[in-house]
């Protein structure tokens, strides 16, 4: 989200109760913009086609279908996410702005073959009984997504923050209007509302990519040469989204708490709704997560390595350092603390909110449980956004792998000891990593100007 802070300290320039809000305000739609609206999109299909009789089995399929679309797109795509936007934004701080419009039609390209590859022989290997309708349109859908998370990368990196939210915004209408007129043709109807509006956004996105970098050369594949993106972020990408994923997929299909859905699709009644409704919490942390790192924190990093650079006291390098110190301090901090008022509401109003979902009570205790863990999910990227900024990729790659070692073993542990503990795994399993985080970021503020002087 680099180059944000610009917008944000623009709105914070005019030192009122307004400016303020309105750059809370900015942060919070544009930092969980798109996955709000994917989640509120999804949830208004099931509940606007429940009135349909006998469609629920549909609905069920339909919202199945399309989450374990989410999650192999993103888990997939993750491998190129984090390197391709550095080699991007390599090549523009090198002025060769040329590059960038050949590349990304080469990665979307590499996209394209790779999913739609991976996408045909799982199809063909354990969807053999489904229909082919059913399954063309599985695959589109895979397609599509994989394209979509690779242009939302990109165009985050390129700024283009407010045109992604319009995108999804319109993209998700489209898909909750198709989706509701085309029921009447059951779960292949569903899935082609889906396909329709997610293809509606893919073409957004590429239209405006094309439309903010001409170029003379239509494709090219540099980005695929040795040394081009760095491994620990291509790790990164995986390891992270894997472990957002890695529990989900554990409680899916286990034999206690998974079901049967749909050919080869299971999913975990018991656990996937408390953990949708959960990461809504999270839009507060998110805002303060932007306001407070993209702005005060970026201000003085720069301070500090322009004095660096330009050759300042050690006095005044000491002084920025200190500063921008107590600015990640302050961050996380305000980031604890919102998103603790943000847990403290969901459990007041939980109750309230199931009876309003028509969803049983029962589910309650993970609803907490998964609140917590979403709000130290936004601490952790707080974190590691620092590290980002220090150029520490190997640390990140570390918290990553921990990340997803630790819920897959937690998690696993959890399933064994039953049901009052469900959820624990993935919360513990983030407290631990954030708990490690904040020590190494501590370690590492603390020989920072060693490291800035001596490791050149």
């Amino acid at each position: 989200m680099a180059g944000i802070g610009f917008e944000l300290r623009k709105l914070l320039r005019r030192e009122n109760y307004s400016g303020l809000l309105q750059a809370y305000a900015y942060a919070g739609i544009i930092s969980s913009g798109p996955w709000v609206l994917s989640i509120i999109g999804i949830l208004a299909i099931g509940l606007l086609s429940s009135a349909t009789a006998g469609s629920s089995i549909a609905i069920s399929r339909f919202q199945v279908s399309v989450t374990y679309l989410i999650a192999a797109s993103l888990v997939i795509t993750g491998v190129v996410q984090l390197g391709f936007t550095r080699f991007i934004a390599d090549r523009l701080y090198e002025k060769k702005d040329a590059l960038v419009m050949p590349n990304f039609n080469g990665l979307m390209l590499v996209v394209i073959a790779v999913s739609g590859s991976i996408g045909i022989a799982v199809l063909l290997i354990f969807f053999r009984g489904q229909p082919n309708l059913y399954r063309v349109l599985m695959l589109s859908g895979f397609v599509i997504m994989c394209c979509i998370w690779v242009a939302t990368i990109f165009l985050s990196g390129m700024k283009q923050y407010k045109e992604i939210v319009r995108l999804f915004a319109i993209g998700y209408a489209i898909t909750v209007v198709s989706a509701l007129i085309l029921r009447p043709l059951g779960l292949e109807g569903l899935l082609l509302g889906f396909v329709i509006g997610h293809f509606v956004l893919l073409t957004g996105m590429i239209t405006l990519t094309l439309r903010n970098h001409p170029s003379d050369q239509f494709v090219s594949f540099d980005f695929l040469r040795k040394g081009a993106m760095y491994p620990t972020l291509v790790w990164t990408g995986l390891f992270f989204n894997a472990g957002i994923w890695a529990d989900k997929l554990l409680f899916w299909f286990d034999p206690v708490t998974g079901q049967d859905v749909i050919g080869p699709l299971r999913a975990s009644l018991i656990y996937d709704v408390p953990v949708y409704l959960a990461y809504l919490a999270i839009i507060p942390g998110m805002a303060v997560f932007l306001v407070r790192i993209e702005t005060d924190f970026v201000e003085y990093y720069e301070k500090f390595y322009d004095a660096v650079r330009g050759g300042g006291s050690l006095g005044h390098i000491e002084q920025m350092r200190d500063e921008m110190v107590f600015t990640i301090r302050q961050g996380i901090y305000e980031i604890i603390k919102i998103q603790t008022i943000a847990v403290l509401l969901v459990f007041v109003a939980g109750p309230s909110l199931l009876d309003w979902l028509g969803i049983s009570a029962l589910y309650l205790p993970l609803l907490y449980v998964d609140v917590v863990a979403a709000g130290l999910q936004v601490v952790l990227l707080g974190i590691l956004n620092i590290f980002f900024y220090l150029d520490k990729r190997i640390t990140v790659t570390f918290l990553t792998a921990l990340f997803l070692i630790l819920n897959i073993g937690l998690s696993a542990l959890t399933l064994a000891l039953g049901a009052p503990f469900f959820g624990y795994g993935f919360a513990v399993s983030l407290l631990a990593t954030v708990l490690v985080a904040l020590l190494m970021l501590e370690d590492k503020l603390k020989h920072l100007e060693y490291e800035t002087f001596m490791l050149q």
